[in-house]
């Protein structure tokens, strides 16, 4: 037996999401004449309490378009130290935007609001870098699938405006907290200028993401995307697979929140993983050897990720049933034994 669970990005479109990409109607995006992608962003943006959004071909590309919008070339982005935007897009903030980036550290991803404010750094001279925003990443990969909840989002924004700096919430797993938590997406997002939030994870979409914010930032972010090779043209077949995935998968999420929290139960006894912890999708095992533990699970037909030497990330989505979660416990619980 098989079974992927490396990332929820590794997912392939049902059957209904191929028919629905067939039967898309498009046009030239570019031109802004296609017209699956503008139902697309205008759902999004309605879903998320946005004034606009725009389609963008992926995820990374979603952060750092939203994180130029609110931080110019030499100013300062804080972020937490495992966030996705600067541990995971190969320095793209620094190369692309100018963007100069500090870290604050954290348990698990978790916000600790009072920390990030001794972080963020005010003007006090031309020789200082400001803090210009802060980032957020909900869920947090890194750590572990954690879901960051209003009062701790409310009380950053308090602070934020404060401070006179804009708030980015990388919001590629952002279904999953809303799943999870059962907070309303609109409440998730509110204290945010700028939202991504991914299609191609646990939603399934093949390809795809979405930045949402006002809509003069988002006229902008038309002409970012331009320019960082991003502008697609019949693009509305893809836009298509992300609508059916918001109508037809969000509400699987839970199944995949169940079965990783199966998983972290089953393998709690061998001192690995704290299931409590485990709120979303993500599982992460503290193993002696995360690259040998990766080899020896494949051997069995189970694919995991090596996050780090000791850690290994166990990830479960759309494609992953119940019987294909049995085998894999079966073949981690032997592999710990």
């Amino acid at each position: 037996m098989h079974v992927d669970l490396r990332s929820d990005t590794v997912t392939q479109p049902t059957a209904g999401m191929r028919e629905a990409m067939m039967r898309a109607p498009v046009g030239d995006d570019v031109y802004g004449e296609d017209p699956s992608v503008a139902a697309l962003q205008t759902e999004v943006a309605q879903i998320l309490g946005k004034e606009a959004a725009l389609f963008v071909p992926s995820g990374s590309m979603a952060n750092q378009i939203a994180m130029q919008l609110l931080v110019g070339r030499g100013e300062e982005l804080l972020a937490e130290a495992d966030a996705h935007v600067v541990a995971n897009e190969v320095g793209a903030a620094a190369a692309i935007g100018g963007i100069s980036t500090r870290t604050w550290p954290s348990d698990k991803g978790r916000l600790d609001p009072a920390i990030v404010d001794q972080y963020i750094r005010r003007r006090v001279g031309y020789h200082t870098v400001a803090t210009r925003a802060v980032a957020v990443e909900n869920t947090h990969n890194r750590g572990g699938g954690t879901v960051i909840l209003p009062p701790e989002l409310n009380r950053l924004r308090d602070i934020a405006d404060e401070a006179g700096v804009a708030l980015h919430l990388d919001g590629a797993r952002i279904w999953n907290a809303h799943v999870a938590s059962g907070v309303p997406l609109a409440e998730l997002v509110a204290p945010f200028d700028t939202v991504s939030v991914c299609l191609s994870k646990g939603l399934g979409a093949p390809v795809g993401s979405v930045v949402a914010s006002t809509a003069e930032r988002v006229e902008l972010a038309t002409m970012l995307r331009k320019r960082m090779g991003g502008g697609m043209r019949q693009a509305g077949m893809l836009a298509a697979a992300g609508s059916y995935a918001l109508t037809h998968h969000m509400g699987l999420l839970a199944h995949d929140h169940a079965r990783a929290s199966r998983l972290a139960q089953a393998l709690e006894p061998y001192g690995v993983t704290d299931a409590g912890s485990v709120s979303t999708n993500i599982v992460q095992l503290r193993v002696p050897d995360s690259a040998e533990f990766v080899r020896e699970a494949k051997v069995d037909g189970v694919l995991v990720s090596a996050m780090d030497a000791g850690t290994v990330r166990v990830v479960t989505h759309l494609d992953v049933d119940d019987e294909q979660m049995d085998h894999a416990v079966a073949v981690m619980s032997k592999l710990l034994a």
